[in-house]
């Protein structure tokens, strides 16, 4: 008896690309994970500087440099007058309707609050219940590059 044939072995092959939709709910999926990192930290006291690689020619030289730097993130919630705190999922620069109705903000009484609807909407999102909004608004930036 061979090593191989103790294996299960088939016929296979990698797709190259992912579909469209897989693609966008991974890249949101991606932001909001970040944003509940961000979160995660500020509740602890501590400072979320995730790092980014930066290429730039150097004039003088003409050399190709890259530097490590800090990733810029802005913060989907904020705090309104009353206290409580509302969160916003953003596409790119465009915030997401959540419903039917055009709501585009979830309220969360306090941070433990915020950080578990940041969590549904992970899941949300991996369900694919947001795919409709994230295709218009991909749609609508799309279109604006045609112009």
């Amino acid at each position: 008896m061979t090593a191989l044939s103790s294996l299960q072995l088939v016929n296979s092959k990698k797709s190259l690309k992912a579909s469209p939709i897989v693609h966008r709910r991974n890249k949101l999926v991606a932001k909001i994970h970040e944003q509940l990192e961000l979160c995660e930290a500020k509740m602890n006291g501590q400072l979320y500087a995730p790092k980014k690689l930066r290429t730039y020619i150097n004039k003088q030289t003409g050399e190709r440099m890259t530097v490590e730097g800090v990733k810029r993130i802005k913060e989907w919630h904020w705090t309104t007058p009353d206290g409580l705190i509302h969160l916003s999922v953003k596409y790119g620069s465009k915030v997401l309707p959540l419903a039917a109705d055009g709501s585009n903000a979830i309220v969360c009484a306090n941070k433990d609050a915020l950080v578990q609807a940041l969590k549904t909407l992970k899941v949300a999102v991996l369900d694919g219940e947001l795919d409709l909004a994230i295709a218009k608004v991909s749609s609508y930036t799309k279109n604006n590059f045609h112009k």
